[in-house]
């Protein structure tokens, strides 16, 4: 096959005049924040009150960058002949995000849901030390966490919630005979 010379190079041209005369799609980001998908993943935060110091969080970790601190401590009893409880209250909860690469084994392995994806992506840091947050800092992204999906339109009711309302309504049934007798 013989081609002119020069043919590529005035291809080339085409395509770089045809470019220049688009508008530009670059978003100038510090200025212009991205539009990020629903539920996008960047920053672990942590909800205090529901945390039990379980550990299943840490020890599910593949990076092993969570790091737990905790101690016992005895609850009294509330009824007279009851036994004492023990309870394990968090010291030290803190996440090394130079280390975690972000798969949320932790969140999913939560069973008391204390640990929740944010969109917020920009927490960088000038020293990588900086870069492990502790449970105040946790607790503080816990505001950017947004709300939980709706329900679809078309979706059946959960079978737990009807079976709920059934037992309520059982239960409102057998109270009103007994409320009519005087």
């Amino acid at each position: 096959m013989s081609s002119v010379p020069g043919s590529g190079l005035a291809r080339g041209l085409a395509v770089t005049l045809k470019t220049m005369t688009r508008p530009s799609v670059t978003r100038q980001y510090p200025d212009v924040k991205p539009d990020l998908p629903p539920r996008s993943r960047g920053v672990i935060a942590l909800f205090e009150e529901n945390c039990t110091v379980c550990m299943l969080c840490a020890r599910e970790c593949p990076d092993w960058c969570i790091y737990i601190d905790s101690h016992k401590e005895v609850v009294p009893a509330t009824e007279p002949g009851a036994r004492d409880r023990t309870r394990n209250m968090l010291d030290r909860f803190a996440i090394d995000f130079a280390l975690c690469m972000y798969c949320g084994i932790c969140i999913e392995v939560c069973p008391f849901d204390a640990l929740f994806w944010t969109p917020e992506f920009e927490y960088a840091e000038y020293d990588v030390g900086d870069l492990t947050h502790e449970r105040e800092r946790l607790r503080q992204w816990m505001w950017t966490v947004p709300a939980p999906p709706g329900a679809d339109a078309g979706a059946e009711e959960p079978k737990e919630l009807a079976a709920a309302e059934k037992a309520w309504d059982k239960a409102k049934a057998a109270e009103a005979p007994a409320a009519e007798e005087p």
